[in-house]
C-alpha cells in the first residue's frame, strides 16, 4: 500500500509541473501581440479592398477586430469569464493608443515644421521692419510678452487660489463656504473671451487704462485662479489627519501646523496644480486680444502700451496664409510647447526639493 502511494506522488508531481499554455485552456503570453498584429493587417487589407482612403478608418478597423478577435479567441481556448476579462484589458489598450496617437501626431508635427525656423537668430529677433510676407523676423517679443504677463498672472492667481483653498479645507463650515465652492465651480466654465470683457469693461473703460500687458495678466489670472484652488484644495484633502493631529496635540498653533506640517506635505501637487493653470493660460489669445492688442516691437514694460504674446502671434502669422508666416507661426508654436515643457519640468524640480524627507 505504501509503494502504491509513493508511485501515486511523482504522478501528481509531474502533473502539477505541466508547463502552463494551451494544454491547460490558457492563451500564451504572446497572443495578445500576434492578434494585434494580425488585426492590423486584416483592418489595412478591408480598407485596401473596400477602397477607404482615410487611414483613421483603417484604425478603427483594426481595433474592432483587435477586441472581436481577442474574445472569440479567448472564449473558444479558455473560457467566457476570461474572455470578458480580456476584452475588457482590450478596450483599455484600445483606448489608449487613440489617445495617445493625436498627441504623438501633433507633437511630430509641430516639431518636423518648427525646427525648420527655429534658431537662435528667431528667439532673439522681433517683426520690427519685417512684413508678414517677408521672411526673417523673430518671436522674441512674443516670449517676452507671454513671460511677463503669465509671470503676473501667477503672481495674482496663486497666493489667492493658495489661501481660497486652504480656507475651505481647513477652515471653511457652513454657507460662506459652500457659497465660494460653488462661484469657484462657476468659475472653472468660464470662457476666457468673458474673462477679458470684464477686465476690458473695468479696468479700460470704467478706469480709462490703456491696452498692457498687466490687462492682459489679471484677465488670465482669473482663468487660473479656480483650477488652483480646486487642486490645491484636493491635496490638501489627502495629507492625513494624523499630521494635523499630532502637531495640535504638542500645542502648534493651527496656522503654524498649516505652514510647516499641512503644505509642505502637499507641495508636491500643489506646484503640480500651478503648473496645470499656467499650462491652461498659457495658450489663452482672446484675452490678449481685447486687452494687451499685440505689437510688432519689444515691449519690456507689461505696465504700459501693447505686446504681444505667443498665441497671438501664432496667430497673427498663420492668418496671413504666406509660406514665411505658415514657418514662423509653427516655430511659435514649438516655442510655446516647449515653455510649458519647462515649466512643468521646473514643477517637478521645486515639488522633489521642498517635499518632506522621509527616512527608515
Amino acid at each position: 500500500m505504501s509503494h502504491a502511494i509513493q508511485d501515486q506522488r511523482p504522478t501528481r508531481a509531474r502533473k502539477s509541473a505541466a508547463p502552463a499554455g494551451l494544454t491547460r485552456g490558457g492563451l500564451p503570453r504572446w497572443a495578445p501581440a500576434a492578434i494585434a498584429a494580425l488585426s492590423i493587417a486584416l483592418g489595412c487589407g478591408i480598407g485596401l479592398v473596400f477602397g477607404l482612403d482615410s487611414k483613421i478608418q483603417w484604425g478603427l478597423l483594426a481595433a474592432l477586430l483587435f477586441i472581436a478577435i481577442t474574445y472569440t479567441a479567448s472564449a473558444v481556448i479558455e473560457n467566457r469569464r476570461q474572455a470578458k476579462d480580456r476584452v475588457a484589458t482590450s478596450l483599455v489598450w484600445v483606448c489608449f493608443v487613440l489617445a495617445v496617437i493625436p498627441l504623438l501626431s501633433l507633437m511630430w508635427t509641430t516639431i518636423s515644421r518648427g525646427l525648420k525656423l527655429l534658431s537662435g537668430t528667431f528667439l532673439s529677433h522681433s517683426m520690427n521692419g519685417v512684413t508678414s510676407f517677408d521672411e526673417g523676423g523673430g518671436v522674441y517679443h512674443a516670449l517676452l510678452g507671454t513671460i511677463e504677463q503669465v509671470a503676473l498672472a501667477t503672481l495674482i492667481a496663486a497666493p489667492i487660489g493658495l489661501l481660497t483653498a486652504v480656507y475651505l479645507v481647513e477652515y471653511g463650515k457652513g454657507r460662506l463656504a459652500k457659497s465660494v465652492t460653488f462661484f469657484v465651480d462657476v468659475m472653472t466654465g468660464i470662457p476666457s473671451i468673458v474673462a477679458g470683457l470684464f477686465i476690458l469693461t473695468t479696468w479700460n473703460l470704467m478706469l480709462g487704462f490703456g491696452p498692457s500687458g498687466f490687462a492682459g495678466a489679471m484677465a488670465l489670472s482669473i482663468l487660473m485662479m479656480p483650477v488652483v484652488v480646486r487642486s490645491t484644495e484636493e491635496m490638501l484633502k489627502l495629507v492625513p489627519n494624523e499630521l494635523r493631529e499630532a502637531a495640535l496635540a504638542l500645542g502648534v498653533p493651527k496656522w503654524r501646523v498649516i505652514l510647516k506640517v499641512v503644505l509642505p506635505t502637499a507641495i508636491g501637487g500643489i506646484s503640480t496644480g500651478v503648473m496645470l493653470a499656467v499650462a491652461r493660460i498659457a495658450g489663452e489669445t482672446a484675452p490678449i486680444m481685447l486687452l494687451v492688442f499685440g505689437s510688432q516691437l519689444i515691449n519690456g514694460n507689461p505696465f504700459e502700451g501693447a505686446q504681444s504674446s505667443l498665441p497671438l502671434y501664432i496667430w497673427e502669422q498663420y492668418k496671413v496664409g504666406s509660406e514665411a508666416s505658415y514657418d514662423r507661426a509653427w516655430a511659435g508654436a514649438l516655442v510655446l510647447i516647449a515653455f510649458v515643457m519647462i515649466l512643468n519640468l521646473l514643477a517637478r524640480g521645486i515639488a522633489r526639493w521642498k517635499a518632506p524627507k522621509t527616512g527608515r
